[in-house]
């Protein structure tokens, strides 16, 4: 599995993506509040929990501050973590950045040619809800 980037995570935190990458956020968050499912009760700290992250509070501080580097790097590292502990979670978190990176990209290849362009023009991947208001100028 490619390593999960604290620059990726941080993006998705952010919504950079779009719809996409909201939808690949929300995967992320209900993957990390699934049970742990590692070793066994004798692997667990007296109070009960297995002292190891689930990744949950990484995900809530990085989505409240998806600027932050360090709150990205932090989410990276309870993933990796809790993937290397738990065989479950490391294939369906596999599953989801799979999905997480074909959903977020393509090459795209714009061109523009044939003489002078009168309006606005726009270079990108995947616009939805644009309106151009525009006035014809009769003076020229």
């Amino acid at each position: 599995m490619d390593p999960i980037t604290a620059a990726a995570l941080a993006a998705l935190a952010g919504s950079v993506g779009g719809e996409v990458g909201r939808q690949s956020w929300q995967g992320l968050t209900a993957l990390v509040t699934r049970p742990f499912r590692r070793g066994t009760a004798q692997d667990a700290e007296p109070d009960g929990s297995s002292g190891i992250s689930s990744g949950e509070l990484e995900a809530a501080d990085l989505e409240n501050n998806p600027a932050d580097p360090v709150r990205a790097q932090a989410l990276a590292t309870a993933l990796g973590v809790r993937a290397a502990l738990d065989g479950e979670f490391r294939a369906l978190l596999e599953e989801w950045w799979q999905q997480a990176g074909a959903g977020s990209g393509g090459a795209v290849h714009n061109s523009i040619s044939g003489g002078t362009q009168n309006g606005p023009v726009l270079q990108g991947r995947d616009f939805s809800s644009l309106t151009f208001n525009m006035t014809r100028d009769t003076d020229r």
